[in-house]
């Protein structure tokens, strides 16, 4: 069972799902679940395994929505599996009291796992191949795309896990839009600023219309003149303000970065922060681009 739950998480961590698991550490006379038993629950609300059942369970799955919400700190709790609990402060104050017939005490450890980042790089040149390399020093998945069949070749992108070449219509055409969930991000950096804008209009048009209900957070880089362009395209085609405010222009934190070694850590950094901001309850890009750079 340990072994199933492991593998579970895994699972649900390369499916790109935060997921939180709580283990039995120790155990003392009569209880339901012995060292080594694990339960575990992603973000999605899916489940796996048991630390024993009955009303220590529904409290651990309890905590661990709290651990996953940012809510609860995950941690060592110890539980009182007694009758006698619920009428009577125990001694031990670390002891969480339980209304249970076994008697025992149970040790439990909480932990929250994030799964990496897989950002999709719609483009393949210089800052995608320098971004592709920070990645892999991160442990983080990549995936690129390109228009051009070259920019998405292995020896380009060694560390890629998806290489697509396609035009954004063929791309979105092939793309179911809950698929695209297993982006954290996709980022708009190609070589043609139509052809970026095509995708970015088709990537809020399709959100708008609710054909993409995936939750990657979309950015672009580019200038101000670039970014005033595409969203002039983007009102013409009756996309809304809405939707180009949850859009960053330009990626990466603002640190004056010039070349694409520069480019590729401002834009990692910014996804740390970013998934920092998500796990305490805020929004990701609230402070990102041009209107947070001028306000």
């Amino acid at each position: 069972m340990t072994a199933s739950t492991l593998a579970w998480t895994l699972s649900q961590l390369d499916a790109g799902n935060r997921v939180a698991i709580a283990s039995v550490v120790e155990s003392q006379g009569s209880v339901p679940g012995k060292v080594g038993a694990k339960i575990a629950i992603s973000l999605n609300g899916e489940q796996h395994g048991t630390v024993g059942g009955a009303g220590l369970e529904m409290m651990v799955i309890d905590h661990l929505q709290g651990v996953l919400k940012g809510e609860i700190i995950p941690g060592i709790d110890r539980f009182q599996l007694r009758k006698e609990a619920r009428e009577k402060k125990d001694r031990e104050s670390d002891l969480t009291a339980l209304n249970s017939l076994c008697g025992g005490i149970v040790t439990i450890v909480s932990e929250v796992l994030d799964a990496p980042p897989h950002v999709l790089l719609a483009g393949g040149g210089h800052c995608a191949i320098a971004i592709g390399k920070m990645a892999e020093v991160l442990d983080w998945k990549i995936s690129v795309m390109d228009a051009r069949a070259e920019f998405v070749d292995e020896n380009m992108h060694p560390y890629a896990v998806e290489r697509i070449h396609a035009m954004p219509a063929d791309f979105l055409h092939l793309e179911n839009g809950e698929r695209l969930d297993r982006f954290s991000h996709i980022l708009i950096m190609g070589h043609d600023w139509s052809i970026d804008q095509d995708l970015l209009l088709g990537l809020l048009s399709g959100r708008e219309s609710g054909t993409i209900n995936a939750s990657f957070i979309l950015g672009t880089i580019g200038s101000q003149a670039k970014w005033k362009s595409f969203t002039q395209a983007a009102l013409d085609a009756g996309i809304s303000d809405t939707s180009l405010d949850a859009v960053i222009c330009p990626i990466g934190i603002d640190v004056t970065a010039q070349t694409p070694e520069e480019i590729a850590i401002a834009v990692c950094a910014q996804i740390i922060d970013q998934r920092s901001r998500i796990i305490r309850g805020e929004d990701p890009v609230l402070h990102s681009g041009w209107r947070a750079h001028s306000s």
